[in-house]
């Protein structure tokens, strides 16, 4: 078979593979924008039902977004203002004690003391390779280059945290204030014939991940809050802050509650922090509160949100956090219900047409 304008074929051919090539790339270079705009879009997904709430009851909208970005703001301030002392304080009472851990290791009693307990274990020469090590590593500009290196990766990547943070709540404050303007935008690029079923479906979609948004950080709040007072209760260390890490962690959902109990039974496990007996009181209390949040508090709170199989919750936020990371955890529940809810009432309706 004779194919004409061979020439002329493989142009457009090439062309086209070209275009898809460099759309690709340029969704690749421009990932972390993207990420950004995801994230903002997100939160002011989740903080358009408060604003909603308050226009219900005569706010004008700017009054509204004025108040709920007000609102958010303080309660971000509060855990700042709890938080940020404590560390400061913290940091402070290990720099006066480097002193007292510097002296220490010039002494030799401790290795004798080792000895006495040990006597099978060569500790003075275990500690003489020790020491050579340490001062070869500090000797060699190689090596002390590396680590001056690694602290300003570190020092760039927190800046990088820190600006994307703004980008990110900037971002927020302008989709939270346009967001409808956005929607009646967007409903002009459908055919006016599907517009208003495009439309309830789409508000269907941005109130389901608003209800989601706010009930993931409902769930995040009750544990950050009980934390706080059952880790005062038994005296383990820093519990603002530790309450600050269940809070964040809660957030993140199916392994975010487990994951953040962990580091907390972990950290009351530290010797010179907290004790053995504080680290098992602490652990009962994450086995017993895991349990009552998922079968008790997290029902009630995200049954009226979203209705996903728990099967699916689980291959949802497994799939986003490979794909994007915390932000895939996030958003991969309202994203499976927004499908799901395109599947039941578009789908499977014009199936059953034919």
């Amino acid at each position: 078979m004779r194919i004409p304008n061979v020439f002329r074929v493989a142009l457009i051919g090439t062309l086209g593979v070209g275009a898809g090539l460099l759309i690709l790339y340029s969704i690749a270079s421009l990932s972390t924008i993207l990420t950004y705009v995801g994230a903002a879009l997100f939160l002011a997904l989740g903080l358009d039902p408060a604003v909603v709430w308050l226009e219900r009851r005569g706010f004008p909208r700017w009054a509204a977004i004025l108040t709920v970005t007000a609102g958010v703001a303080a309660v971000v301030a509060a855990l700042l203002l709890a938080v940020i002392p404590i560390i400061v304080d913290q940091v402070s009472q290990l720099l006066d004690e480097i002193p007292g851990i510097v002296a220490g290791f010039r002494v030799n009693e401790w290795i004798e003391d080792l000895q006495e307990r040990f006597p099978l274990v060569p500790v003075a020469d275990i500690y003489e390779s020790i020491s050579v090590a340490v001062v070869e590593f500090v000797s060699n500009p190689e090596k002390l280059s590396e680590v001056a290196g690694g602290v300003w990766q570190v020092a760039i990547a927190v800046g990088t945290g820190v600006f994307a943070a703004i980008i990110v709540v900037i971002l927020t404050l302008y989709f939270t204030a346009s967001l409808g303007a956005m929607k009646r935008g967007f409903y002009q690029l459908v055919p006016a014939s599907r517009r208003a079923r495009f439309a309830d479906l789409t508000e269907q979609i941005t109130q389901s991940v608003g209800r989601y948004v706010i009930g993931q950080v409902t769930l995040g709040a009750i544990n950050g809050i009980l934390s706080f007072f059952f880790l005062s209760a038994i005296r383990a260390p820093f519990p603002a802050v530790l309450a600050f890490l269940a809070f964040v962690f809660s957030l993140v959902p199916l392994v975010g509650t487990l994951t953040g109990s962990i580091i907390i039974v972990l950290i009351c496990l530290l010797p010179g922090l907290g004790s053995p007996l504080t680290a098992l009181v602490a652990a009962i209390y994450y086995l017993v509160y895991m349990q009552v949040e998922a079968y008790v508090v997290s029902p009630r709170i995200m049954n009226r949100a979203v209705k996903v199989p728990a099967a699916l919750v689980v291959v949802a936020a497994l799939a986003g956090g490979t794909l994007l990371g915390i932000l895939g955890a996030l958003i991969a529940i309202p994203v499976a219900a927004s499908i799901l809810l395109i599947i039941k009432q578009v789908v499977i309706p014009r199936q059953n047409e034919h």
